[in-house]
């Protein structure tokens, strides 16, 4: 897939928009400096400011005339993890993590028996040149780690297991 096609799904509030990077890069977006942004659509100029950003949830605050939105957004590898039950919105109780696809164990940031809170990095696994960090969506507890720094794991192997 061409890096322009690659797809977003943004939810603000109760709100979700999808788009990709050609239609992000068609907006006419100003940065007036590293918080304070201007969008000019249908002829409107728009203010941003971000107000709160946590780049590891990809979740930002942004307020807009007064109004302030949560926004959070998904990426492919996002989209794609959600789909398969790895998603924040999932309520069921998961006891092993697997890898989501073919890949390298780059590192292992976790050890057995630590304590882990939602959000937190367990690993990260290149797959297709990229890194992607494996992250828990829930607190749990590390029962047992069936992976190493530098081996190679197929699609649906079992990383982690949580107690």
């Amino acid at each position: 897939m061409s890096d322009e096609k690659k797809s977003f799904k943004v939810k603000s509030n109760e709100f979700v928009f999808a788009f990709d990077k050609a239609e992000l890069a068609a907006l006419d977006i100003f940065q007036k400096s590293p918080t304070w942004y201007n969008l000019i659509k249908d002829h409107k100029s728009i203010n941003a400011t971000i107000v709160d950003a946590n780049i590891a949830e990809k979740m930002v605050t942004v307020e807009v005339d007064g109004e302030s939105y949560t926004v959070n957004i998904k990426d492919e590898l996002d989209q794609m993890l959600e789909k398969m039950g790895f998603g924040a919105s999932s309520t069921r109780h998961v006891k092993e993590i697997k890898a989501p696809m073919p890949g390298l164990v780059l590192q292992v940031s976790v050890k057995e028996g630590q304590e882990v809170k939602e959000g937190e990095r367990i690993l990260i696994l290149e797959a297709m040149k990229m890194e992607n960090s494996i992250t828990l969506h829930t607190n749990a507890t590390i029962k047992k780690i069936r992976v190493i720094n530098g081996q190679a794991v197929e699609k649906g192997q079992v990383l982690v297991e949580l107690e």
